[in-house]
Order: structure tokens, then sequence, then C-alpha cells
């Protein structure tokens, strides 16, 4: 269940029969509770350089993996709520799982390394991803700079119009309705559905539900740059014997 530590044992890699040939098996269920407060505990230590806490921090919390589904996507969220917690980040999220992932093999191998006793892959890794990361995060930037000067060329309406509000809103909600950007702008659903028209007209958004009522919207070209990044998959098996 979503939300709550794992009752179960899992494994990583074999087959959903048995771990018998896992790549690795992580502590019993009834260890997550102890083992997680420890980890809490590491975290909140502030006699260590942020980045190698941060790298140790998400190996342990991928070598635990306390929950039946989503820990990859959740160690990674741990990293970047540690780098801003301790202050490392503080205006925009470093994307360090791009930098991660651009070579999964590497990354798996850095986490075996880990589980051997061998630190030193997982913080090297780390640091070489943040490098990478800065690098894809400036491109995105550039990306969707671009995509966003394109379409602003391509809106005639007047400054003051709501379509010029509703643009900026696209980049933060990709797929809306016209009830968001109600919300949102604090628009009638007249002024919402005039904007979402006049950036369906420039190609900025396409209809994606295909029928005449609670009509979504999405941002294609954005959707398509953000999905560049790439996303580790979570290859966990979970025993179902009972």
């Amino acid at each position: 269940m979503a939300g709550r530590w794992r009752d179960g044992q899992v494994w990583i890699g074999s087959s959903s029969y048995g771990p018998h040939t896992a790549t690795f098996v992580p502590p019993h269920h009834t260890r997550v509770p102890a083992v997680i407060d420890d980890l809490v505990e590491f975290m909140r230590r502030d006699d260590l350089a942020v980045l190698p806490q941060a790298a140790l921090a998400h190996a342990q919390f991928e070598t635990i993996h306390p929950f039946a589904d989503g820990n990859g996507r959740t160690g990674r969220a741990l990293v970047h709520c540690l780098l801003r917690g301790k202050r490392l980040t503080r205006q925009v999220i470093v994307p360090v799982s791009a930098g991660l992932l651009t070579d999964t093999k590497r990354y798996f191998d850095v986490l075996t390394a880990y589980r051997s006793g061998d630190i030193a892959p997982t913080v090297e890794r780390f640091a070489e991803a943040s490098f990478d990361s800065v690098v894809n995060g400036r491109q995105l930037v550039t990306e969707l700079r671009s995509i966003r000067e394109a379409w602003s060329d391509a809106i005639t309406s007047r400054r003051q119009a709501t379509v010029w509000r509703a643009l900026d809103a696209v980049f933060q909600h990709p797929v809306l309705d016209n009830a968001l950007v109600q919300r949102e702008l604090a628009v009638s659903v007249m002024g919402a559905d005039a904007a979402i028209t006049e950036l369906v007209s420039i190609g900025a958004l396409q209809e994606i539900t295909g029928g005449r009522r609670n009509r979504r919207y999405a941002a294609v070209q954005v959707l398509a740059v953000l999905d560049a990044s790439p996303n580790g998959p979570d290859a966990v098996r979970r025993d179902t014997s009972g």
C-alpha cells in the first residue's frame, strides 16, 4: 500500500517466484522501521559534506527498499529533499537523477558495490551526476525558453490579455483544463476558455480527450522536452507466496 512500509519480503532481479537467484535481497520487512530510523539519524548529521551525505543516504534507502514499489522514485526525491534541506541548493532543483540515470548499468553497479561495503563508487558517481545535471538543467531551460519565445511571438492578443498569464501557467501545468486555468488565474469560465482557445490556435496546447465535455489540454512540446529526462525503472519483485 502506498505510503506504508512493506509487509513482506522483496528482492531485486530474478523472477516473481522467489529470491533464490536474486541479485539483491533487502532486509526483512520487520527490520524496516528500525533501519529507516537509523537512516534518518544519519541524514540529520551536520558534520558531513552534503553531496556525499546525500549519495550515501540515497544508496542506503535503495538498499533498505522500504516500500513494495516506488523505491527508485522516492529515493531520488530524497536526494533533492536533502540537498534543499541542507541548503546546498536554494533556488532550483538540480536534476541529479537525470545525471545518475544516463548510465543505468553503472548506477546499479555502484549500488551493488555499496551493498558490498565499498562506498567510494557511489560518492564518485553522484559527484559526476551532479555536474551532468547542471548541464542537463541548463539545456532544459534553454529548450523551454525557446519554446516560450516562439509561442509569445505567435500570440496576437494585447499584453493585458489573460492568454499571457495562461502561457506562464502552461509551463507549470503542461496538462490542464478550464477549471485549472480559472483557479490559477482567478478568471471566469469564459476568460479561461478564451485563453485556452488562443493557445490551441497557436499550437501551444492540444486537446487530448476527444470529447465535448471535461476537455483536457496538453502542451505536447513541453512534455516532450521534460520526457527526454531519463527515468529509472524499479526492478523489484514482491513475494506473493503468502
